[in-house]
């Protein structure tokens, strides 16, 4: 008799979504090899993702949801078991970008996470620790998908132009990422500023921020160290960063010339033409 691991629902998120997607696939009559002859997966996928022992994407959500008729409730678990897979000391952070109703980002040195396309992310995560990557990139990536709401919220991003020149993941890598940053141009609610070298002293020499802000609850700023990440509530610094906030807008490029600017170093840096 094959030995069927029986897993707590209540143990975390992940177990909660094996559970539920064994439990409706063994009600639809299939096994394992034939859910994921379905929905065009292996099925020791399938069995490992019953197990806990491999993270569900959106895309193997979906189409499970279709295929056993779920209603759509392994596509809503798995933003759940994507953010329980985060860091602790992030998790609250996540949670925060998907009630906001508006983000505002400054930063330094990369692109911000929430606009990082597979290669980049993968590339900034895994320079120090190359375990579990592909989970990892595929965590990150998930928090995207705030972007995909019927209202998704309004998001600013203000980028240091040195962020452009530094090669992250390769040549390949800066120009998918270029493209994607060159994607959201004339979307109204997702802007991307550059920060020009020109600007010299600015008031974000202290560092990279976001400012997130919502419908009835108080302004949240959070900064980021090395292992830790610092929300706060605090009045004083959240009209602090709301004024550094207004006067790097206004330091940065236009909307049109950031576009014209990414254009120009994704063309003359990394070699890319566009049509």
């Amino acid at each position: 008799m094959t030995h069927i691991n029986v897993l707590d629902p209540g143990a975390s998120p992940l177990d909660y979504y094996g559970f539920e997607l064994r439990r409706y696939r063994e009600a639809a009559g299939l096994t394992q090899r034939q859910l994921g002859d379905v929905i065009n997966y292996t099925g020791s996928l399938v069995g490992q993702i019953e197990t806990a022992r491999k993270l569900p994407t959106p895309e193997f959500s979906e189409r499970a949801d279709v295929a056993l008729e779920t209603g759509g409730l392994l596509s809503r678990l798995v933003t759940l078991v994507m953010r329980s897979q985060l860091p602790a000391w992030f998790q609250q952070v996540a949670e925060l970008q998907a009630r906001a109703t508006e983000i505002y980002s400054f930063e330094t040195h990369m692109v911000h996470g929430l606009l990082q396309t597979r290669a980049y992310a993968r590339a900034v995560l895994g320079v120090l620790d190359q375990a579990n990557l592909d989970d990892r990139t595929a965590v990150r990536l998930a928090r995207q998908s705030i972007f995909e709401r019927v209202e998704p919220p309004i998001y600013w991003l203000v980028l240091s132009e040195g962020a452009l020149y530094q090669e992250i993941g390769g040549a390949q890598a800066m120009r998918e990422q270029l493209a994607h940053l060159l994607s959201f141009e004339g979307n109204p609610r997702a802007n991307i500023q550059i920060l020009p070298y020109s600007a010299g002293a600015h008031v974000g020499l202290q560092g990279s921020f976001d400012l997130y802000r919502f419908g009835s609850d108080p302004s949240i700023v959070y900064t980021e160290g090395y292992g830790s990440g610092h929300p706060t509530a605090n009045p004083d610094t959240v009209n602090d960063c709301s004024l550094r906030y207004d006067h790097l807008q206004a330091a940065a490029l236009s909307l049109k010339e950031s576009a014209e600017l990414i254009r120009r170093v994704m063309e003359d840096r990394y070699g890319d033409q566009l049509a």
